[in-house]
């Protein structure tokens, strides 16, 4: 799965989607796709990321207490 960062728009293949999945988790693993091949393997705070259109992640993902708000 590919999210965006948020400051400059490059792609990041996201390699654990449970940890994006996950709201206790707050980075997630990922290769970083600019230029002509993929970058090595870093992690990425979910904070910094959204969806390719520029659409934010869901809260599920990010917040633990989504439900009480």
């Amino acid at each position: 799965m590919f999210v965006a960062e948020k400051s400059t728009g490059h792609l990041i293949e996201v390699l654990d989607t449970r940890a994006l999945f996950d709201p206790h988790e707050s980075r997630v693993r990922g290769s970083l796709h600019y230029g002509e091949e993929a970058q090595d393997a870093e992690f990425y705070p979910k904070d910094e990321l959204s969806f390719p259109s520029g659409e934010p992640l869901p809260l599920c993902w990010t917040d633990p207490g989504y439900r009480r708000k």
